[in-house]
């Protein structure tokens, strides 16, 4: 099989003129972030997101151009802008296999809409709380989904954000499909499931299209997942973080007031590792944390009904202990819970008055009451004069 370098995807885009420059696309500065994986393509085509609509017949141009040349298999292209669109002028169509979405340029020092700087509130969404592990493969977004549940059935209005933009797997945990829609032309309109409201990127490309975004461009899309959804009226909106201290966990500490983080670990040391790293994260950047759960706490087996340890346990709860949070509880690693995903039918929703169900409704229980504290907390010492 012949290799694919990147001179020839570049010759291939010389075929394409670039109606902003009147220049060949790969002699202008609209494609970025060119990858070649073998038989695998991907770029961006960085955009005024005035221009989103006339660019669109550019994006398709380019990635068939790409995906003629022999040995190619598969090309994604998507088109992402980090300049501030003039005012009134319009917001591009979301659309699968465009991402093209209206970005804001990332710089040293965040600024959110109408440039005031520091987190700012989101209109009619409460609290904002996130849920974060340090590593992937613990569980974090089935808690988060099951956790927004427990929230909603505890008589909360809520809202879930899956901002993990490479791995997104809220769709798939609520079954949910299509494209989201807009009422004004301005705001994205969330999509619902058992009562929550729902956002995510893989409602807006195809389930194996990789998102080959560099860092900028996830917090430009993470930023508008948030400020440009219509959330309203929401008590909370949790948010599926991903796995790590990356720019999304940094987006989200300085673009919005987060009430509050939850921390997802197994049992095992290196699990906890990784926990430690999350929780002085965000003890860095001053925003609480409610608590740590114990993931896959342990294992019931199904034929005998035995309780196995397999990864360990009350390694989270030790730890919570030794850096001084507190512990919310232990979910057990159970055939029911992942079936229950896998079919996207959360164990709280399917569920909802079995043990597993109830430990999730016990955590909720606790984060409902942890804010309220917060909320009900009395303000500084005010100083009058005379």
């Amino acid at each position: 099989m012949t290799e694919i370098t990147r001179d020839m995807v570049l010759g291939a885009l010389k075929a394409i003129t670039d109606p902003m420059t009147g220049q060949p696309l790969a002699q202008s500065k609209t494609i970025q972030g060119l990858i070649v994986k073998g038989p695998h393509i991907g770029f961006t085509l960085e955009i005024d997101p005035a221009q989103a609509a006339q660019m669109e017949p550019v994006r398709k141009a380019a990635e068939d151009a790409v995906k003629a040349i022999p040995g190619v298999l598969t090309v994604t292209a998507v088109m992402t802008a980090h300049n501030e669109a003039p005012a009134g002028a319009p917001r591009p169509e979301v659309k699968a296999g465009t991402a093209a979405l209206k970005g804001k340029q990332s710089q040293g020092t965040d600024k959110a809409a109408g440039g005031k700087s520091g987190p700012q509130a989101i209109p009619g969404v409460g609290a904002i709380i996130a849920v974060a592990s340090g590593k992937g493969g613990v569980g974090k977004s089935t808690t988060a989904v099951n956790l927004a549940l427990a929230l909603h059935a505890q008589g909360k209005s809520v809202g879930i954000l899956d901002a993990d933009i490479y791995g997104p797997s809220i769709p798939r945990l609520l079954k949910l499909s299509g494209k989201p829609t807009s009422a004004d032309g301005h705001t994205i309109s969330p999509m619902e499931a058992y009562g929550i409201k729902a956002m995510s990127i893989g409602l807006m490309v195809s389930e194996d299209q990789p998102m080959i975004w560099r860092g900028p461009m996830v917090m430009s899309a993470l930023t508008q997942l948030l400020t440009d959804v219509a959330w309203a009226p929401i008590d909370i909106l949790v948010v599926d973080m991903p796995p790590g201290t990356g720019d999304a966990q940094l987006t989200m500490a300085q673009r919005v007031p987060l009430a509050g983080a939850v921390i997802v670990s197994t049992p095992q040391d290196i699990a906890l590792i990784d926990a430690r790293k999350g929780l002085a994260m965000f003890r860095q950047t001053d925003v609480p944390v409610l608590g740590i759960i114990e993931n896959m706490s342990s294992f019931i087996c199904p034929d005998c009904g035995g309780t196995h340890h397999i990864f360990g346990h009350g390694g989270a709860r030790e730890t919570a202990d030794e850096l001084g949070m507190d512990f919310l509880g232990e979910i057990p690693l159970h055939m029911d819970i992942r079936t229950t995903s896998d079919a996207g039918t959360p164990i709280v929703a399917s569920a909802p008055d079995g043990p597993h169900a109830q430990a999730y409704q016990a955590i909720a229980a606790q984060v409902i009451a942890k804010l309220d504290a917060a909320a009900d907390a009395p303000a500084g010492p005010t100083i009058s004069m005379g």
